[in-house]
């Protein structure tokens, strides 16, 4: 890679990184030049990803952990600080679905599990890196959401949580706009060819929604942008 890639120098942290758009957005940000961390639950998907980006030319750490032990984000946050002095790009990503069911259905444990990781887990993940995001001369906070944190029936749980997700991080970037270089953009894939889709909607044909990659090379767009704070982009092909 050469200095001449848009993202040269950067360090970017994706979540979820071992398939679906977090693979392709930590693929897409490395082959842009920086250097990508990749977390997710699953070591061997995360392997194979950044052995893509190495074998493309890229630069690549993996961290396996489970987001919803919020010890384990404050030790990951600890190991990257003692390696780099600041966070350019963080990408929020990693989400589980639950299951879909009218609101008085709702399994509370599932529930609480869904709102650690889809909620807490984002918000955690702020705290642990602020320091290292307000130390970049341009850090981008990307969360990704749906069209569902509009309220429709039987998606209340999952909806709740990217609406909750949505407001958390545009407080932040409305709280850092005056007094950092961070900005942060919320991002709608629409309808992608993921596993989590794949589990929503099981009579779909995979071959009529677009690939994760779409998604991800307009996420590499936005932040490689002047794009302004609080900026919203829904992607539709």
């Amino acid at each position: 890679m050469t200095d001449t890639l848009p993202l040269s120098g950067k360090l970017a942290l994706v979540t979820g990184a071992s398939r679906g758009i977090g693979a392709a957005t930590a693929k897409a940000l490395a082959a842009a030049g920086a250097h990508v961390v990749l977390t997710a639950r699953t070591t061997g998907g995360l392997e194979e990803v950044e052995d893509a980006i190495h074998k493309a030319g890229g630069h690549a750490t993996i961290a396996p952990l489970d987001l919803i032990d919020g010890e384990s984000i404050g030790r990951l946050a600890q190991a990257i600080a003692g390696r780099w002095d600041a966070l350019d790009i963080l990408v929020l990503n990693a989400a589980t679905l639950g299951s879909l069911a009218a609101v008085p259905a709702i399994d509370a444990k599932e529930f609480a599990r869904l709102l650690t990781l889809n909620i807490a887990a984002p918000q955690a993940l702020i705290a642990a890196f602020d320091r290292m995001l307000r130390a970049s001369k341009d850090a981008r906070v990307v969360a990704l959401t749906s069209s569902v944190a509009t309220p429709r029936a039987y998606w209340g749980a999952y909806g709740a949580s990217k609406a909750a997700l949505e407001t958390l991080v545009g407080a932040y970037g409305e709280e850092m706009k005056n007094i950092s270089a961070i900005r942060t953009h919320i991002v709608d894939p629409a309808a992608t060819r993921t596993a989590m889709r794949a589990r929503a909607f099981p009579g779909e044909d995979p071959a009529t929604v677009k690939g994760p990659e779409v998604a991800a090379d307009a996420i590499v767009d936005l932040v490689v942008a002047d794009t302004p704070t609080g900026h919203r982009v829904r992607i539709e092909r």
